[in-house]
């Protein structure tokens, strides 16, 4: 009994004093500090997900007030039209006044419309400022660029006054940042239309290649020379190229565009686009951006592009060349319209009418117009499909010519979005897209084109799909996927 004592006191006292922490050994402290810090790192996980849950709370609240506005206003509705029918079936017992019941169906015609209608901005709301969009200032990257070009403008007049290289007009801001909108959040292209017209005793006549494509419309420009005798006789120094001696025009007189530029009577794209990159490098030093921005040249076989930076901010910038069709907005340029395109080749582009399209529907358009930010949604929803930029924003020019801008404001964004997708469903399913500018005869008037251009056959930008069974599968399978990511990113930001 007194051993069962003396070890009770004894586990008693170990109890009450345990060693002191000196004599713990080296690994239990070290065993405590990594408790330690893992107590501290789950106590950080633990702030992170009430800071989430609070967010998560917040967004839960803000959709709970919408659901209950939105059922609010229904209840309201189905008040009203209980209210209005009461209404209706008393003034029809007591007058029986056909005249009256007109006017309640109109005023009920008029109520419908009104909820409607707020319901529909309910939702515009919603999608608008839940939906991400890109942040660009693209306004005011396009006056910056506008800006470094009429700089540009302005010292080509001065270097090629007295040469025979093409001389470069003032550029015309063109591509999606210019109509006011971009299908990217970063590295947006500020693309430029540079018109080239012919130096003295030359000129340029437009040759349409009729051999092979259908879908496009390709040009040459023959350069010609032209006589300029009489100007000599007028006092000015230029030799004739028609008509002095080889050997005097080699000894007194620069080459001409054909020796310089051209392969044998056509003109080389890529040899001016070699051209403009010299003038674009040469010129950069006296420019007054140059002192606070650095220019980088970017590689392109048919264009000049470049970037510009001041360690915060930069801009990509593609300049384009092109020669105008008489006095319209229709040029054949530099840009390649497929793989491989000749070097003497120029396709005509579209880009100055399309520009101008969107600066027509800009002086109708209301306020609240939402018609671009349609086109930036669904651009962006494609990217990495088979349905490309171009044609999205061909299928939405059309819809904006058919239907009156008034109805692209915000209430009646999510009709527009499903417009858009059923449109594009259409287009799919005949095998058919058609260009906007090319066969079509109801531009608006602001919009000059050759007469050519209107009456030609238009472009099917889905010939392929009529071509090759196995890429219309590819697009419908494509476009049901489509289909769904815009079903659920609308679901995402409303429901």
């Amino acid at each position: 009994m007194n051993s069962v004592v003396f070890l009770f006191m004894l586990l008693k006292s170990l109890t009450l004093y345990p060693p002191p922490v000196g004599d713990w050994d080296e690994e239990a402290r070290r065993r405590m500090e990594l408790r330690a810090q893992q107590l501290e790192h789950e106590r950080l996980l633990l702030e992170q997900e009430v800071e989430r849950l609070i967010r998560k709370s917040e967004t839960q609240q803000y959709l709970q007030l919408v659901t209950v506005a939105v059922l609010l206003v229904l209840v309201l509705l189905l008040w009203f039209l209980g209210w209005e029918r009461s209404l209706r079936r008393e003034r029809n017992e007591e007058e029986n006044d056909v005249n009256e019941d007109a006017a309640a169906r109109n005023n009920h015609e008029d109520l419908v419309r009104e909820i409607e209608e707020v319901f529909g901005e309910i939702i515009g709301v919603v999608l608008t400022e839940r939906i991400q969009w890109p942040v660009q200032d693209l306004e005011r990257g396009c006056a910056w660029i506008t800006d470094l070009m009429d700089k540009y403008a302005t010292f080509f007049g001065l270097v090629l006054s007295n040469s025979f290289y093409p001389v470069l007009q003032r550029a015309i801001g063109v591509g999606s940042a210019f109509e006011g909108w971009s299908p990217r959040e970063q590295d947006v292209v500020y693309r430029v239309l540079v018109p080239m017209t012919p130096p003295r005793g030359h000129s340029f006549h437009l040759e349409l290649d009729t051999a092979g494509h259908t879908q496009v419309r390709n040009f040459r420009v023959r350069v010609q020379l032209e006589c300029t005798c009489t100007r000599e006789q007028q006092g000015d120094n230029m030799l004739c190229f028609l008509h002095h001696p080889k050997e005097e025009l080699r000894k007194n007189q620069d080459p001409s565009l054909l020796d310089t530029l051209c392969t044998g009577s056509y003109l080389d794209v890529q040899k001016t686009a070699r051209w403009f990159y010299q003038l674009v490098r040469a010129i950069w030093p006296a420019l007054p951006q140059s002192h606070s921005w650095h220019l980088t040249l970017l590689p392109s076989r048919r264009s000049c592009q470049f970037k510009v930076t001041d360690g915060e901010e930069s801009f990509r910038i593609e300049m384009l060349f092109g020669v105008r069709r008489g006095d319209s907005d229709i040029f054949v340029s530099s840009q390649p319209r497929e793989a491989h395109t000749p070097n003497t080749t120029w396709p005509e582009t579209y880009d100055v009418a399309e520009m101008k399209f969107f600066n027509h529907l800009a002086r109708q358009a209301p306020p609240d117009s939402l018609h671009l930010r349609c086109l930036q949604f669904f651009t962006r929803l494609q990217l990495g499909f088979c349905f490309s930029t171009y044609a999205i924003k061909t299928l939405i020019m059309h819809l904006l010519a058919d239907t009156p801008v008034a109805l692209w404001c915000r209430r009646h964004f999510l009709e527009r979005l499903l417009q858009i997708r059923d449109g594009l469903f259409l287009c799919v399913r005949a095998k058919r897209l058609n260009h906007f500018i090319v066969g079509n005869e109801r531009l608006p008037r602001d919009i000059r084109v050759p007469p050519d251009v209107p009456t030609a056959t238009t472009h099917n930008l889905f010939h392929r799909l009529a071509q090759d069974s196995d890429a219309y599968s590819q697009a419908m399978l494509e476009y049901w996927v489509l289909r769904k990511w815009l079903e659920e990113t609308i679901k995402m930001n409303f429901e």
